[in-house]
């Protein structure tokens, strides 16, 4: 539990950071003061996804390892023992393994999936609270922001999804037999060949169903924190 937490919190702090000096770099380029565009949300939320993709690949990688290792400790002699005992167990057999670049193993799909999924995912956000706000009200309402955080995630999913499966079929790969793939292309090709393209969608709905109340919560929060900073000063009008 410790691990995802963590990495979750680096992950969060890195996405929503990079996201907002991205668009304040934007304003700037822009004319001081002048308001960002939607391809400025676009393209920071682009930019913040990536960026994320150096602290999130390694617990990543050790997420998916532990989650899809079926072995029980409390197996008797003649079954078959969990071959990681921990996080930190994981960590260190992947790099005395595979080295410290095993731990990015997947990194590309993982970018690939996260830098459009979180430019989909401020974009909606930010275009929904706007359809809500009425004209002259500087910020949105609470359920406003409820609404469109919730929304939001399920957008960024449901475009994130597919290279989910295909970050997650190259980070195991190896882990039990000999490796099944020789990049990227090659594990797209294989997987449509040989389970359809219905398979990059097939963990769609239960993706959408957590990321609707998980992102309810993370725009209450991040909004709050943005109104607590900018009364103070700190930080420059969106």
């Amino acid at each position: 539990m410790s691990l995802p937490v963590t990495t979750i919190s680096m992950t969060s702090s890195v996405v929503f950071g990079t996201y907002r000096n991205c668009l304040h770099c934007l304003s700037q380029l822009h004319g001081h003061g002048a308001p960002n565009t939607k391809m400025d949300i676009f393209l920071a939320g682009l930019v913040g996804g990536v960026m994320q993709v150096s602290v999130m690949s390694p617990g990543d990688m050790v997420k998916v390892r532990l989650q899809c290792q079926t072995e029980s400790m409390r197996g008797g002699s003649g079954q078959p023992k969990p071959r990681y005992h921990g996080p930190i167990h994981c960590l260190m057999s992947i790099i005395r393994e595979d080295g410290p670049l095993g731990l990015y193993r997947g990194a590309l799909p993982l970018a690939l999936r996260d830098g459009p999924s979180f430019a989909t995912y401020f974009l909606t956000y930010q275009t929904l609270c706007e359809w809500q706000t009425p004209a002259g009200q500087k910020e949105p309402k609470w359920t406003a922001v409820l609404l469109a955080g919730g929304f939001a995630g399920m957008a960024g999913w449901s475009v994130g999804t597919p290279m989910d499966v295909i970050k997650a079929r190259l980070q195991m790969d190896g882990a039990r037999d000999q490796k099944r793939y020789r990049g990227l292309v090659h594990c797209v090709a294989e997987t449509v060949r040989t389970e359809g393209v219905a398979v990059f969608f097939r963990s769609l709905g239960i993706n959408c169903l957590r990321a609707f109340p998980v992102n309810m919560v993370v725009f209450a929060v991040y909004e709050l924190t943005v109104r607590v900073l900018r009364k103070q000063g700190a930080v420059t009008h969106m």
